[in-house]
């Protein structure tokens, strides 16, 4: 857990009235930088979020878009590639439930929205869009010449690598 978010935009809940506020966030050349050090990726180029922020009865609503230009690793060659991130979140903010409270398990479908835990009447919308990026990233992302650089490696495509590359090598064995 890192105590200071290098892109933290902390919202009181007393500023947060009963109408919708909208807002936008962008992320400067420090924080960016500060943020691709901490995702392990070569560069963060832009990182800007529009978003709507509700209070309501289960927590604060916070919904919005996020756009992203950036570099990631090719998994193959390990040459820095150019990624373009759009995406959208839907965010509730929660209390944090004291310890000695029991906790109710809350199960979500895949359409919910997800669900960030607050302490201290404060909400930080940086670090949510921040996290909400880290998940958009590709944990494999191929180059355009990862396919011809795995080939000369000898690496197995993942049809081969895969249970039924293995069923597929045995058939050819067997004749």
């Amino acid at each position: 857990m890192i105590d200071t978010p290098e892109f933290s935009h902390i919202v009181r809940l007393s500023e947060i009235g009963s109408k919708p506020q909208t807002g936008k966030l962008a992320a400067d050349a420090e924080e960016r930088n500060a943020l691709a050090v901490r995702f392990d990726i070569p560069k963060i180029a832009s990182m800007t979020a529009t978003y709507k922020l509700v209070a309501g009865e289960r927590g604060i609503a916070f919904t919005g878009s996020l756009a992203s230009d950036l570099h990631q690793s090719c998994a193959i060659t390990g040459e820095a590639i150019p990624v373009k991130i759009r995406d959208e979140f839907d965010i509730l903010f929660v209390p944090k439930p004291d310890p000695g409270d029991l906790e109710e398990e809350i199960e979500l479908t895949e359409d919910e929205c997800d669900i960030v835990e607050y302490e201290q009447a404060q909400i930080d919308l940086g670090e949510a869009i921040a996290q909400t990026l880290y998940l958009s990233l590709d944990p494999y992302p191929r180059g355009p010449d990862a396919d011809e650089v795995a080939r000369k490696r000898g690496l197995k495509s993942e049809a081969e690598a895969g249970p039924f590359g293995a069923l597929a090598a045995l058939k050819d064995k067997l004749g």
